[in-house]
């Protein structure tokens, strides 16, 4: 199940459920695959509206990765994503978004 105050998003790939989250391992694999100096810089780009799919689908992968799920950029890019393209970027959204929420 996932827990949205640890950060978790749920994901369907290919039909199978799934719980990604940006860990602090996955947001620097982000930042480094990104070529962005810093978290900041990182949030910016997306916040800015300055991202491509390219860098939806490696946000969402770093996330799987978090979650304890091996995949490739490769992988995911052909696999199923429920929601289409639309439902990966709104995973994405959520992802960034919950990395950086304090919980009440």
């Amino acid at each position: 199940m996932a827990n949205p105050w640890r950060g978790d998003v749920a994901l369907v790939v290919d039909g199978q459920r799934h719980v990604a989250r940006l860990t602090l391992g996955a947001l620097a694999e982000l930042e480094d695959t990104l070529e962005e100096p810093s978290l900041m810089a990182l949030v910016e780009r997306f916040e800015s509206n300055r991202f491509s799919s390219r860098d939806v689908l490696r946000l969402l992968v770093a996330g799987l990765r978090g979650g304890g799920v091996e995949t490739s950029e490769d992988a995911l890019g052909q696999a199923q994503i429920d929601g289409g393209p639309m439902g990966a970027a709104k995973a994405a959204a959520e992802l960034l978004a919950r990395a950086f929420v304090v919980p009440a």
